[in-house]
């Protein structure tokens, strides 16, 4: 099917989000701009944006084949998908089954624990304020979602992880933790943005080989390569 771009709704990040001529439909386009630590750290990553739009479409069609709803519609061009029009939910999900990155430093918790079990965090979505850590009592009070969109959220993050863990350690890769963020679709939750090695820190199963944005947030170089190894693994 193909759309007629009306104009720019969104500028983020990492991508930019379209209005076409069919309202229920936007196109995203994904880019190739890398930041890190709320926007103080910029860089350029060469064909981030081909490798995310790839990989994060690989997954929400892996994901909706197991019954989780989500916005994608079909993939468009190496850099552009079209997707539902969400009202996107102020509240990202973060789900770890590794300890990793901020829950090392606020837990004194040794980089690489396996946890005995998943931990689910909820973060207020709003840039001016640094995405601060928030409970559901934080979400049912401030209005954010009601009660049993936060219990369907809830419900698709552990079992997105679940799908992803299990599929990804057929590639040897480690699903360490992820972030994930939802909208609201014709009354219904479904999952949203995209899951990518920008969203999610992948390891390597054997030799624990970062394969994420950590490469570049940490500048442990090889960025690209590790960004494409994913693609490559998933036989992309």
């Amino acid at each position: 099917m193909s759309y007629q771009i009306k104009g720019l709704l969104y500028e983020g990040k990492a991508k930019k989000i379209y209005e076409t001529d069919n309202p229920d439909i936007v196109i995203m386009e994904y880019k190739d701009d890398a930041t890190a630590f709320d926007g103080t750290k910029r860089g350029t990553i060469r064909e981030k944006g081909i490798v995310n739009n790839k990989v994060s479409n690989h997954f929400f069609k892996l994901l909706e084949s197991k019954g989780i709803p989500t916005h994608f519609v079909e993939e468009i061009d190496e850099r552009r998908t079209a997707v539902k029009k969400v009202e996107i939910v102020p509240v990202e999900i973060i789900v770890r089954n590794i300890a990793a990155g901020s829950l090392c430093n606020r837990l004194g918790l040794e980089e690489g624990i396996v946890l005995k079990r998943p931990i689910l965090e909820f973060c207020y979505k709003n840039d001016a304020l640094h995405d601060p850590q928030i409970n559901q009592y934080h979400i049912l009070a401030l209005e954010l979602a009601t009660e049993e969109e936060v219990d369907r959220i809830v419900e698709y993050s552990f079992k997105t992880n679940q799908v992803l863990r299990e599929y990804l350690k057929e590639v040897n890769i480690d699903l360490i933790d992820f972030k994930l963020e939802f909208g609201r679709y014709k009354g219904n939750i479904v999952l949203a943005d995209e899951i990518s090695p920008d969203t999610c820190r992948f390891w390597d199963v054997n030799t624990k080989e970062k394969l994420d944005k950590d490469r570049f947030r940490r500048d442990l170089g090889n960025v690209e390569e590790a960004y494409k190894e994913v693609l490559k693994r998933l036989g992309l």
